[in-house]
């Protein structure tokens, strides 16, 4: 698989994720849904063809933006990449979702979820000015 195939990997599995949760069913009632914000992936052994593996996704926490996941492609219970991906919530009618109804809807908690302070610091590091702030290509 090249560096792509496991994108669209990680996404089925997040789609299919919040579908068998009911989540799926829960943001498209409230009228939102989810998108990738920022994700970073590291490769430790590669996957090849028609080899059969799984992906492991768990829910790490909240912060006042984002919600954040961790995923790994595994097999035979050994981790061959790992990812983790901060998802954004935005209304079908245009919009963010703000964290409070997030959690409202689906039930996560960002108490009992506390974000580890290296992934906040990622977060923040990675971050990209809003889509009404100006966004010039220099190079720091």
């Amino acid at each position: 698989m090249n560096n792509g195939a496991y994108l669209t990997a990680l996404d089925h599995a997040r789609q299919e994720l919040v579908v068998r949760t009911g989540l799926w069913k829960r943001m498209r009632d409230a009228g939102m849904y989810p998108v990738v914000g920022a994700q970073t992936i590291a490769y430790r052994k590669s996957l090849t063809l028609g080899q059969r593996y799984v992906i492991e996704s768990r829910f790490l926490g909240l912060d006042d933006r984002a919600a954040y996941l961790e995923q790994r492609f595994v097999v035979d219970g050994e981790v061959f990449a790992r990812a983790y991906v901060q998802g954004r919530f935005l209304y079908d009618a245009g919009g963010t979702v703000p964290m409070d109804e997030l959690s409202r809807v689906s039930g996560m908690d960002p108490v009992a979820h506390p974000l580890p302070e290296w992934l906040h610091e990622w977060a923040t590091r990675v971050r990209l000015p809003g889509t009404r702030s100006p966004a010039p290509s220099t190079w720091e």
